[in-house]
Protein backbone atom coordinates (compact mmCIF):
# COMPACT_ATOMS: atom_id res chain seq x y z
CA UNK A 1 0.00 0.00 0.00
CA UNK A 2 0.95 3.34 -0.86
CA UNK A 3 0.34 7.03 -0.51
CA UNK A 4 -0.73 8.67 -3.94
CA UNK A 5 2.43 11.51 -3.26
CA UNK A 6 4.58 11.68 -6.37
CA UNK A 7 7.53 11.18 -3.40
CA UNK A 8 5.98 7.34 -3.07
CA UNK A 9 6.41 6.92 -7.14
CA UNK A 10 10.10 5.34 -6.61
CA UNK A 11 10.56 2.19 -4.27
CA UNK A 12 11.49 3.26 -0.61
CA UNK A 13 10.51 0.61 0.60
CA UNK A 14 13.02 -1.86 -0.97
CA UNK A 15 15.84 0.92 -0.89
CA UNK A 16 14.88 0.66 3.03
CA UNK A 17 14.96 -2.95 3.25
CA UNK A 18 18.39 -3.33 0.91
CA UNK A 19 20.16 -0.82 3.21
CA UNK A 20 18.84 -2.79 6.57
CA UNK A 21 20.19 -5.93 5.49
CA UNK A 22 23.32 -4.28 4.54
CA UNK A 23 23.79 -2.74 7.80
CA UNK A 24 23.03 -6.36 9.26
CA UNK A 25 26.28 -7.25 7.93
CA UNK A 26 28.12 -4.89 9.09
CA UNK A 27 26.57 -5.60 12.28
CA UNK A 28 27.87 -9.36 12.42
CA UNK A 29 31.02 -8.65 10.86
CA UNK A 30 32.15 -6.53 13.91
CA UNK A 31 30.65 -8.79 16.28
CA UNK A 32 33.05 -7.54 19.05
CA UNK A 33 32.96 -4.99 21.52
CA UNK A 34 36.38 -3.64 20.44
CA UNK A 35 34.92 -3.56 16.85
CA UNK A 36 31.57 -1.40 18.18
CA UNK A 37 33.62 0.95 19.69
CA UNK A 38 35.70 1.67 17.44
CA UNK A 39 36.04 5.41 16.25
CA UNK A 40 36.85 7.25 12.72
CA UNK A 41 38.40 10.08 14.74
CA UNK A 42 35.72 12.24 13.29
CA UNK A 43 32.93 14.06 14.73
CA UNK A 44 29.08 13.62 12.55
CA UNK A 45 27.39 16.59 11.93
CA UNK A 46 24.61 15.86 15.42
CA UNK A 47 28.14 16.45 16.99
CA UNK A 48 28.51 12.99 18.29
CA UNK A 49 32.16 11.06 17.91
CA UNK A 50 31.32 8.78 14.67
CA UNK A 51 31.73 5.23 15.15
CA UNK A 52 33.25 3.33 12.46
CA UNK A 53 30.59 1.24 12.03
CA UNK A 54 28.56 4.87 12.11
CA UNK A 55 30.02 5.40 9.22
CA UNK A 56 29.99 2.17 7.63
CA UNK A 57 25.92 2.06 8.32
CA UNK A 58 25.84 5.54 6.39
CA UNK A 59 27.59 4.07 3.66
CA UNK A 60 25.12 1.36 2.94
CA UNK A 61 21.81 3.37 3.25
CA UNK A 62 24.03 6.40 0.60
CA UNK A 63 24.50 3.13 -1.92
CA UNK A 64 20.42 2.73 -1.70
CA UNK A 65 20.14 6.60 -2.65
CA UNK A 66 22.83 6.81 -4.79
CA UNK A 67 21.09 3.41 -6.86
CA UNK A 68 17.41 5.47 -6.28
CA UNK A 69 19.03 9.09 -7.72
CA UNK A 70 20.32 7.05 -10.48
CA UNK A 71 16.93 5.83 -11.02
CA UNK A 72 15.48 9.23 -11.36
CA UNK A 73 14.54 10.07 -7.97
CA UNK A 74 15.45 13.65 -6.78
CA UNK A 75 15.42 14.57 -3.34
CA UNK A 76 18.00 15.88 -0.07
CA UNK A 77 19.55 13.47 1.79
CA UNK A 78 19.60 14.62 5.74
CA UNK A 79 22.27 11.89 7.84
CA UNK A 80 23.36 12.29 10.97
CA UNK A 81 26.79 11.77 10.29
CA UNK A 82 27.54 13.50 6.87
CA UNK A 83 24.04 16.39 6.90
CA UNK A 84 22.79 17.60 4.04
CA UNK A 85 23.72 15.65 0.95
CA UNK A 86 21.85 17.09 -2.35
CA UNK A 87 20.69 14.72 -4.61
CA UNK A 88 19.14 17.25 -6.94
CA UNK A 89 16.83 19.56 -5.33
CA UNK A 90 19.01 22.09 -4.02
CA UNK A 91 17.99 21.12 -0.16
CA UNK A 92 14.35 21.37 -0.78
CA UNK A 93 11.21 18.39 -0.60
CA UNK A 94 11.56 15.69 -1.17
CA UNK A 95 13.80 15.34 2.11
CA UNK A 96 15.20 12.01 3.29
CA UNK A 97 16.06 12.18 6.81
CA UNK A 98 18.22 9.16 7.88
CA UNK A 99 19.68 7.89 11.36
CA UNK A 100 22.04 4.49 10.02
CA UNK A 101 21.75 3.48 13.99
CA UNK A 102 19.82 4.89 16.50
CA UNK A 103 20.61 3.70 19.71
CA UNK A 104 24.08 3.50 18.51
CA UNK A 105 25.48 3.51 22.05
CA UNK A 106 23.11 -0.11 22.86
CA UNK A 107 25.12 -0.98 19.94
CA UNK A 108 28.53 -0.54 20.56
CA UNK A 109 27.68 -1.87 23.63
CA UNK A 110 26.06 -5.01 22.75
CA UNK A 111 22.70 -4.36 23.91
CA UNK A 112 19.77 -5.67 21.84
CA UNK A 113 17.73 -2.85 20.74
CA UNK A 114 19.43 -0.22 17.59
CA UNK A 115 17.82 0.43 14.75
CA UNK A 116 18.11 2.07 11.14
CA UNK A 117 15.55 4.69 10.59
CA UNK A 118 14.22 6.54 7.33
CA UNK A 119 12.13 9.01 6.83
CA UNK A 120 11.09 10.33 3.59
CA UNK A 121 9.27 13.77 3.56
CA UNK A 122 7.41 16.37 0.70
CA UNK A 123 7.80 19.02 3.33
CA UNK A 124 9.83 20.40 5.51
CA UNK A 125 8.18 19.26 8.87
CA UNK A 126 7.21 15.95 10.51
CA UNK A 127 3.55 16.51 9.71
CA UNK A 128 4.80 16.18 6.40
CA UNK A 129 6.96 12.08 6.57
CA UNK A 130 5.05 10.26 3.69
CA UNK A 131 7.34 7.00 4.53
CA UNK A 132 8.71 5.82 7.34
CA UNK A 133 10.98 2.64 7.68
CA UNK A 134 12.48 1.39 11.46
CA UNK A 135 14.23 -2.03 11.58
CA UNK A 136 15.11 -3.31 14.53
CA UNK A 137 18.01 -5.14 15.14
CA UNK A 138 17.36 -6.39 18.45
CA UNK A 139 14.28 -8.73 18.04
CA UNK A 140 14.69 -8.42 14.08
CA UNK A 141 11.77 -6.57 13.46
CA UNK A 142 10.67 -4.54 10.87
CA UNK A 143 8.50 -1.59 11.27
CA UNK A 144 7.48 0.76 8.38
CA UNK A 145 4.13 3.26 7.65
CA UNK A 146 2.84 5.34 4.56
CA UNK A 147 0.96 8.83 5.51
CA UNK A 148 -2.61 7.90 4.96
CA UNK A 149 -1.57 3.63 4.29
CA UNK A 150 -1.02 2.54 8.05
CA UNK A 151 1.34 1.28 9.52
CA UNK A 152 3.36 -1.96 9.19
CA UNK A 153 5.13 -5.19 11.35
CA UNK A 154 6.88 -7.11 9.34
CA UNK A 155 4.97 -6.55 6.90
CA UNK A 156 1.44 -7.49 8.46
CA UNK A 157 -0.62 -4.29 9.28
CA UNK A 158 -0.93 -2.85 12.46
CA UNK A 159 -4.66 -2.48 11.96
CA UNK A 160 -6.44 -2.28 15.71
CA UNK A 161 -3.61 -2.73 18.37
CA UNK A 162 -4.79 -3.05 21.83
CA UNK A 163 -5.94 -0.31 23.85
CA UNK A 164 -3.78 1.70 26.36
CA UNK A 165 -3.79 -0.12 29.57
CA UNK A 166 -4.50 1.44 32.97
CA UNK A 167 -3.00 0.60 36.80
CA UNK A 168 -5.91 0.54 39.74
CA UNK A 169 -5.35 4.09 40.51
CA UNK A 170 -5.30 4.87 36.67
CA UNK A 171 -1.93 5.56 35.93
CA UNK A 172 -0.81 4.77 32.47
CA UNK A 173 0.81 1.29 33.30
CA UNK A 174 3.87 1.51 30.78
CA UNK A 175 5.54 4.23 29.75
CA UNK A 176 9.16 4.25 27.71
CA UNK A 177 11.46 7.33 28.16
CA UNK A 178 15.10 8.61 26.82
CA UNK A 179 16.96 9.52 27.52
CA UNK A 180 17.27 8.08 31.23
CA UNK A 181 20.08 9.96 32.70
CA UNK A 182 19.68 10.26 36.41
CA UNK A 183 19.51 13.73 36.29
CA UNK A 184 16.61 14.40 33.88
CA UNK A 185 14.77 11.15 35.63
CA UNK A 186 15.14 13.22 39.13
CA UNK A 187 13.39 16.15 37.70
CA UNK A 188 10.59 14.95 36.32
CA UNK A 189 10.25 12.06 38.86
CA UNK A 190 7.32 13.87 41.14
CA UNK A 191 4.95 14.55 37.61
CA UNK A 192 6.56 11.16 36.68
CA UNK A 193 4.87 9.50 39.65
CA UNK A 194 1.45 11.09 39.12
CA UNK A 195 0.89 9.81 35.86
CA UNK A 196 2.56 7.11 35.28
CA UNK A 197 2.73 3.32 37.09
CA UNK A 198 6.11 1.34 35.36
CA UNK A 199 8.81 3.08 33.00
CA UNK A 200 10.88 1.45 30.33
CA UNK A 201 14.22 2.95 28.91
CA UNK A 202 14.99 0.86 25.72
CA UNK A 203 18.06 3.29 24.64
CA UNK A 204 16.42 4.20 21.29
CA UNK A 205 14.29 6.78 20.54
CA UNK A 206 13.01 4.91 17.02
CA UNK A 207 12.22 1.67 18.81
CA UNK A 208 10.62 3.18 21.74
CA UNK A 209 8.26 4.82 19.50
CA UNK A 210 7.47 1.56 17.68
CA UNK A 211 6.61 -0.21 20.61
CA UNK A 212 3.87 2.27 20.64
CA UNK A 213 2.45 1.85 17.60
CA UNK A 214 1.41 -1.91 18.73
CA UNK A 215 0.48 -0.99 22.91
CA UNK A 216 3.04 -2.52 23.73
CA UNK A 217 3.83 0.46 26.13
CA UNK A 218 0.81 3.13 26.98
CA UNK A 219 3.33 6.43 25.86
CA UNK A 220 6.70 7.54 25.60
CA UNK A 221 8.39 10.77 26.36
CA UNK A 222 11.73 12.24 25.50
CA UNK A 223 13.24 13.73 29.10
CA UNK A 224 15.20 15.65 26.98
CA UNK A 225 14.89 17.39 23.55
CA UNK A 226 15.81 15.04 20.79
CA UNK A 227 16.77 15.58 17.19
CA UNK A 228 15.00 15.12 14.06
CA UNK A 229 16.50 11.84 12.87
CA UNK A 230 15.91 9.92 15.74
CA UNK A 231 11.62 10.40 15.66
CA UNK A 232 11.03 11.37 12.03
CA UNK A 233 10.05 8.32 10.88
CA UNK A 234 9.06 6.29 14.16
CA UNK A 235 6.66 9.50 14.94
CA UNK A 236 4.48 8.31 11.60
CA UNK A 237 4.31 5.26 12.32
CA UNK A 238 2.68 5.53 15.28
CA UNK A 239 0.20 8.57 13.64
CA UNK A 240 -0.54 5.83 10.98
CA UNK A 241 -1.03 2.75 14.27
CA UNK A 242 -3.83 5.42 15.64
CA UNK A 243 -1.49 7.19 17.89
CA UNK A 244 -0.54 10.59 18.37
CA UNK A 245 2.70 12.66 18.89
CA UNK A 246 3.22 16.14 19.89
CA UNK A 247 6.62 17.75 19.18
CA UNK A 248 5.78 21.35 20.70
CA UNK A 249 3.43 21.13 23.82
CA UNK A 250 1.82 24.56 23.94
CA UNK A 251 -1.74 24.40 23.34
CA UNK A 252 -2.51 26.48 20.32
CA UNK A 253 0.77 25.06 18.46
CA UNK A 254 0.87 22.74 15.11
CA UNK A 255 1.84 19.84 17.01
CA UNK A 256 3.79 18.32 14.48
CA UNK A 257 5.04 21.34 13.07
CA UNK A 258 8.94 20.23 14.10
CA UNK A 259 11.53 20.94 11.44
CA UNK A 260 13.10 17.84 9.74
CA UNK A 261 16.09 19.78 8.03
CA UNK A 262 17.79 21.46 11.08
CA UNK A 263 20.59 19.62 12.60
CA UNK A 264 20.73 22.11 15.56
CA UNK A 265 17.24 22.05 16.35
CA UNK A 266 16.44 20.12 19.73
CA UNK A 267 12.80 19.11 20.24
CA UNK A 268 10.45 18.51 22.61
CA UNK A 269 8.86 15.13 22.21
CA UNK A 270 5.52 12.80 23.76
CA UNK A 271 3.73 10.29 22.37
CA UNK A 272 0.67 8.27 23.16
CA UNK A 273 -2.40 5.96 22.22
CA UNK A 274 -5.15 8.95 23.05
CA UNK A 275 -5.27 12.65 23.47
CA UNK A 276 -5.95 12.28 26.74
CA UNK A 277 -3.25 10.47 27.88
CA UNK A 278 -0.92 12.80 25.39
CA UNK A 279 -1.79 15.56 27.43
CA UNK A 280 -0.80 14.18 30.82
CA UNK A 281 2.49 13.23 29.60
CA UNK A 282 3.04 16.96 28.25
CA UNK A 283 2.42 17.75 31.76
CA UNK A 284 5.85 16.41 32.41
CA UNK A 285 8.81 18.85 33.37
CA UNK A 286 10.70 18.24 29.68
Amino acid sequence: MSSSTPVLEHDWLGASRAAAAALAEILMSAATRAERVAETGTRGEGGDRTLVIDADAEAAVFAQLDALHAGGARFTAISEERGEVDYGTAGAPPLVVIDPIDGSTNAKRGLPHHALSIAVADGPTMGDVTFAYVYDYGPGEEWHAYRGGGAFLDGVAIGDPPGERHSSDGRLELVAIESARPEYLAGAEPALSQHVHRLRAIGSIAVSLCQLADTRVDGMVALWRTRAVDAAAAQLIVRESGGVVAFDLSPQADPLAAPLADPDARLHLVAARTPESLARLAELPI
